[in-house]
């Protein structure tokens, strides 16, 4: 694979599949947590309606429980689908990525030796299996704390 080559189909689609990822998971993380803070506001305004109005009061109760269930349910889903730390890591590494694209088409130091591509090229697939490892240990983690019984 030729550097033109490298650089289009390699680096470049890392970068563009980790900032597709870096969104998708902050628009996720950020919708669930805004559902989950108004379902959450919601419980005492419809615990006082039942606590004000009598001929609503089965009625608020329900709606109590199930914005109760609602907040739960975001919540777990927030916790398992590692969101946040994903936007994050996912967002490091794009922007790790560009940093050494342009670095490396300015012939900026490292980038300014005989050697800039096998360097680029190193550097990328470091980071690269780098976020890879981050990504195992997030998955990993929840099963062995299952088996320690810490799940």
């Amino acid at each position: 694979m030729n550097q033109d080559e490298y650089i289009k189909e390699r680096l470049q689609n890392q970068i563009d599949w980790y900032d597709r990822r870096s969104m998708d998971n902050q628009h996720t993380f950020k919708r669930l947590r805004k559902a989950e803070i108004f379902a959450a506001a919601l419980v005492p305004f419809t615990s006082g309606l039942a606590a004000s109005i009598p001929s609503i009061s089965l009625a608020s109760l329900i709606i109590t429980g199930l914005l109760g269930v609602g907040i739960t349910i975001m919540a777990s889903i927030l916790a398992l689908g590692h969101h946040q730390e994903n936007w994050i890591e996912y967002r490091t590494t794009c922007e790790s990525l560009k940093k050494e694209k342009f670095m490396f088409e300015t012939n900026v130091e490292p980038y300014n030796g005989d050697d800039a591509f096998q360097l680029l090229v190193q550097r990328v697939e470091t980071l690269v299996s780098k976020e890879n490892t981050n990504w195992a240990q997030y998955m990993i983690k929840p099963e062995e704390d299952k088996k320690h019984g810490q799940g």
